[in-house]
């Protein structure tokens, strides 16, 4: 029982990590370059339209991915699509007219979607011939209606804690920032996703770009530790992917994740210090797609010489000495971890 339910668990985890990086990815990439250059080409508006038609789409996109990963059938996975995305409550009727603005809340999306993947399960085959016509019927009345009743108290507990943290941050910048790297760090190499934790609690300003670098901090971290037992194509993609194919690693051994830890502290503090900023989306990216730079750089309206100094410095040049660091001391002098406990084999 325990072993389905983490099953399921994690295949609506998962699937909903999938689906916020591929709605939302070419926006967090494409908006910070196009943005600046928009007075002297206006016509490259139209991307930013295609972007956000693409974040329209996250409810739908993430439940498509839930139901592959579940080995739904298409019907099952499509209703489960309409589910989402009244759940998502981005979509308003004003006027008898139907608005669709933004990908609606993360967290509320996620809830949506186990109600009617629960809801699916249990139907499974009860409907036989049936189940063309009453399972997008029901999952979107029942799974979406209660989609929407979860809405606002969801909309509310998220909002809190975007402005907790917020508040938190602007009173001791230096502590939460350490807090907060650490965090991410975490998650980044954990079944959740972080993209979808920082987007569904709206993190932005100085605490997104404190989160961007802890899991930049942990990335590094972990790429070079494991360095003389992974190929470097399995290497790089620790940051230019994600670090979360450590996962498995990292939890059958969860010591190894200390020195990361540390620099994750370390870079989030300096983070918060020299006023690296970001967005909801671009918190749980780190380096991938330099996703984290170009929105602290969108965020400043006027970039110093200096700042774009310190931005090169925070996300390559710090991180890839403290890693070195790391390496020498926790492995090399400590023997606290060895680089096989880094290997991933791909067969």
């Amino acid at each position: 029982m325990k072993t389905t339910i983490k099953k399921h668990t994690m295949n609506i985890l998962n699937g909903m990590a999938i689906g916020i990086i591929v709605a939302l990815v070419p926006g967090a990439i494409l908006n910070a370059i196009i943005k600046p250059l928009l007075p002297h080409a206006p016509f490259l508006s139209i991307i930013l339209s295609l972007t956000g038609m693409a974040a329209i789409t996250l409810p739908a996109t993430s439940a498509a991915c839930v139901g592959m990963l579940a080995k739904m059938t298409p019907i099952q996975t499509a209703s489960m699509a309409l589910a989402a995305t009244v759940g998502a409550g981005s979509a308003k009727v004003v006027n008898g007219v139907i608005t669709v603005n933004g990908s609606g809340n993360v967290l509320n999306i996620g809830i949506t979607i186990a109600i009617a993947y629960a809801l699916i399960m249990f139907l499974g085959k009860r409907l036989k011939d049936l189940t063309i016509l009453l399972l997008p019927t029901l999952t979107l009345i029942v799974g979406g209606g209660l989609g929407l009743l979860t809405l606002k108290p969801v909309n509310t507990f998220t909002t809190g804690v975007g402005q907790l943290i917020q508040h938190i941050t602007g009173l001791q910048p230096l502590l939460m920032g350490v807090l907060i790297g650490i965090c991410f760090a975490i998650l980044v190499v954990s079944p959740i996703s972080s993209v979808g934790i920082a987007t569904a609690i709206g993190i932005h300003g100085i605490a997104s770009g404190s989160a961007n670098l802890g899991i930049v901090a942990a990335a590094f971290t972990i790429a070079i530790a494991g360095a003389k037992v992974n190929s470097f194509g399995t290497t790089i993609s620790h940051f230019v992917g994600t670090p979360k194919i450590q996962m498995a690693n990292i939890i059958s051994k969860p010591k190894i994740m200390i020195p990361s830890l540390i620099n994750a502290g370390i870079l989030g503090g300096l983070g918060a210090l020299l006023d690296v900023q970001g967005t909801p989306i671009s918190a749980g990216f780190g380096l991938s797609g330099l996703v984290g730079p170009l929105a602290d750089l969108d965020a400043h309206s006027n970039v110093s010489t200096m700042h774009i100094i310190i931005i090169f410095v925070l996300f390559i040049i710090l991180p890839v000495a403290l890693a070195f660091i790391s390496r020498y001391i926790f492995t090399d002098k400590l023997k606290f971890q060895k680089a096989d406990h880094f290997k991933l084999t791909y067969k």
